[in-house]
């Protein structure tokens, strides 16, 4: 048996600040997180978990047990400026450079920032947190415009944010609208791994990747991607020449060796042929046809 210490050197931890910030959005057909902007003057994410509470049921006269309501996830986000893109989030229509229409639908957002871990030895380099959000929503926020004075400052946004579970498709996990992955304690190339996809490289595009994805890149498992079904597979106008790629959530599409993005592609010229592959994404596997060879008369 070893006795209990406290404030060991190199245990004394703290965790501070927040940077990096990401707005994502979704694919209005999949779903899926694909499209990324730096958020730049984040100040400040508070995190505001919500229910589970006690909710108490008696019987024979005692306390017979305690059932615990759902937990809801929500935050408040704080900013000197927004991304451009972030508008038709917060119920604003952009007709055109410039012009700003208000209380108009509120689109659903991902979001990702860091804060950085400390301890008493490294300070804030000890390592740093990565918060994923999901299924988000922003409410109206009121926003303070002063006059300029002897002591100015600029203009902090707020917004209200609650949250939507998506599904994690991991052993009995639930859905959930949030993920935190901890620098300290993951493996650092899974860890690269993570950050390459969500900040995106000079190949490919930023993303968020959906929680069992995310599970899948620190776990070594991989959740199989079925292109035998029709609606995975790419189809063909021979009239036309057209190609059409559809969105599949884990695959990455490939013509003629290079990546481009699901939907109608450029229409082939007559005689001209392309050779279209199906990648698996980290954590997917791909099962079933994974290549095609089209030719337009």
């Amino acid at each position: 048996m070893t006795a209990l210490s406290w404030d060991q050197v190199g245990e004394r931890t703290f965790e501070t600040g927040v940077d990096h910030g990401v707005l994502y959005l979704p694919d209005e057909v999949s779903g899926d997180y694909d499209t990324a902007f730096p958020w730049n003057g984040l100040t400040t994410v508070t995190e505001s978990p919500s229910g589970a509470e006690g909710n108490a049921q008696y019987a024979d006269n005692i306390k017979y047990l305690n059932l615990i309501s759902a937990e809801e996830f929500g935050a408040t986000v704080e900013a000197f400026t927004y991304p451009d893109e972030f508008a038709q989030c917060d119920g604003t229509a952009l007709p055109a450079p410039g012009v700003a229409v208000g209380q108009q639908g509120r689109r659903v957002f991902g979001l990702c920032y860091r804060t950085r871990l400390g301890n008493d030895l490294l300070g804030t380099d000890y390592g740093y947190k990565l918060h994923l959000i999901y299924g988000a929503q922003a409410a109206p926020s009121e926003k303070a415009y002063a006059t300029i004075n002897d002591s100015p400052e600029a203009i902090a946004f707020s917004w209200e944010v609650t949250t939507t579970p998506v599904p994690v498709g991991v052993g009995d996990i639930k859905p959930t609208a949030q993920m935190v992955i901890d620098s300290t304690k993951v493996d650092e190339a899974d860890l690269t791994t993570l950050e390459e996809i969500l900040f995106g490289t000079v190949g490919d595009d930023p993303r968020l990747p959906m929680p069992g994805e995310v599970i899948a890149i620190f776990t070594g498992a991989t959740t199989d991607v079925n292109m035998a079904l029709g609606a995975n597979q790419p189809t063909f106008v021979a009239g036309t020449g057209v190609v059409t790629l559809p969105a599949v959530t884990g695959v990455t599409w490939e013509i003629d060796g290079e990546a481009v993005a699901n939907g109608a592609q450029p229409a082939l010229a007559s005689g001209e042929s392309s050779h279209v592959q199906a990648t698996a994404n980290p954590g997917y596997n791909v099962v079933g046809d994974e290549e095609w060879d089209f030719q337009r008369p």
